[in-house]
């Protein structure tokens, strides 16, 4: 993650809690210091300790000591220190629901990425998540997919050309899309198309297209296109996985899994602050 862009999402984030102050805090506490210790009340994936979590801490001010981070990716048993803080009582506990907010959610997106990716272990094929972020939040959790072992697919609409059920719609056919495409996009950007039918599969084919998705094919249909297909594009499954199906649709021979509940779906972790 770039800091530069993470920290001013941070100091957002801080700015939405903290409005015109702790007024709590600011009533109890003056110069005083104290001791935490981020706890993992359940197994988990790590994700974010160091690099968000403390960071909502370092942008509050103050001298900050940290210790014992998680390393992100890296599976934490309940009862694990994810890391400790010492430093401002004022800072702490500004910065407590930010810093735990976050890593909750991260590690969630982490946990549940680990386990998919551990469902296809053995086969050659990539997890990957998918446009489906939360507004706001998209670096982060596209970096928490990475922690769980999964891989990133677009960042953006900029980042790669996807032609999709309704660009066909209303363009007419996926001939003429890919026909536009190529007349304007660089040379360096390879083409991707949704299909949902073998017809749309041979139409990609004899259109030349580099990367096809089968959406929302059930896995007899997707064995038989990825043997159309035959090594002539990347193929991607999509629509619908669960960690029921996950293994199957890799036994066809697709070379990357996209999922939208890594991200839109993933339950968040329990984390607490506990003082020392």
């Amino acid at each position: 993650m770039d800091t530069f862009l993470l920290d001013n999402q941070l100091r957002q984030f801080i700015e939405e809690d903290l409005e015109h102050g702790d007024i709590t805090t600011e009533a109890i506490f003056t110069d005083e210091t104290a001791l935490v210790q981020c706890i993992a009340r359940e197994s988990l994936i790590a994700c974010g300790m160091e690099t968000v979590a403390a960071r909502v801490f370092c942008l509050l001010g103050g001298t900050l000591e940290f210790g014992q981070f998680a390393v992100d990716g890296s599976k934490m048993e309940k009862g694990a220190v994810l890391f400790t803080a010492r430093g401002p009582v004022r800072t702490l506990l500004r910065g407590e629901r930010v810093a735990l907010n976050l890593s909750q959610r991260l590690c969630g997106i982490a946990t549940l990425t680990a386990r998919f990716v551990e469902q296809v272990q053995g086969l050659d094929v990539k997890i990957v998540d998918t446009r489906k972020t939360t507004p706001g939040l998209r670096m982060l959790e596209k970096y928490a997919v990475r922690c769980g072992g999964g891989h990133n697919h677009r960042f953006s609409l900029s980042d790669g050309v996807l032609v999709k059920d309704n660009h066909i719609a209303a363009c007419g056919s996926i001939t003429e899309a890919v026909r536009r495409l190529r007349s304007s996009i660089p040379h360096t950007l390879k083409i991707e198309v949704e299909c949902d039918t073998m017809a749309q599969v041979e139409e990609c084919l004899s259109a030349k297209v580099e990367i096809i998705m089968l959406d929302n094919m059930d896995t007899d249909t997707m064995t038989e296109a990825v043997r159309l297909i035959g090594g002539r594009a990347v193929i991607e499954a999509s629509g619908g996985i669960n960690l029921g199906t996950v293994r199957r649709i890799a036994e066809t021979g697709v070379d990357i899994i996209s999922i939208g509940a890594l991200t839109h779906s993933a339950p968040a972790v329990d984390i607490g602050l506990d003082w020392v």
